[in-house]
């Protein structure tokens, strides 16, 4: 066994989770050992069991993604975010596909943690409140906290929101459908 960091991530912060190696995961990623997924379960750090999370070499930094749906089967497609280690992690089949450096709600204007799934999808959404682009939004809830693309950058904010990197937040996009899931854990 080998040990991780169960934050899902490689940005600013880990990626702790305790990994085997196993047979039957896709190339490129890393086995999560049942018991790290079953004390993920229990813990409330994960919505779905988790068979494998992408091999993700070095640490990402502001802007940075990585997204490979290879030998991935079809099936049910969730986000986990991890407002503390500042990454998202998507996952479809009990495999993560999409892992990225984010951006979240500035001091007093916090982005709220919890389990929601995703209410509406606006491509070229334009905030009313702020006069800004979000394009490839995904909203989370009726007062506007959405997951949406960002100049995802050091030093950056947002007003609550989850920002992304443009590209990934359009493949997100393409991923999610309305009433998948999305887990917002830790505290930034």
């Amino acid at each position: 066994m080998t040990a991780a960091a169960f934050s899902l991530g490689n940005a600013p912060a880990a990626r702790p989770v305790v990994v085997a190696q196993a047979a039957a995961v896709p190339p490129g990623r890393l086995a999560v050992s049942e018991a790290s997924a079953r004390q993920a379960l229990a813990d409330g750090l994960l919505l779905r069991p988790v068979n494998s999370i992408l091999r993700v070499p070095g640490h990402m930094h502001y802007g940075d993604y990585r997204w490979d749906e290879a030998g991935v089967p079809r099936g049910p497609t969730w986000v986990r975010v991890d407002l503390k280690a500042q990454i998202m992690s998507v996952f479809r089949g009990g495999h993560e596909i999409g892992t990225a450096v984010i951006l979240y709600g500035a001091d007093g204007l916090p982005t709220p943690t919890g389990k929601f799934p995703v209410l509406a999808k606006l491509k070229e959404h334009r905030s009313v409140t702020y006069d800004a682009p979000m394009p490839y939004t995904l909203r989370l809830t009726a007062d506007g906290v959405s997951i949406h693309a960002s100049n995802v950058r050091w030093g950056y904010a947002t007003h609550g929101c989850i920002g992304v990197p443009a590209a990934f937040a359009a493949k997100l996009f393409d991923a999610v459908s309305v009433g998948d899931d999305v887990l917002i854990v830790g505290q930034a």
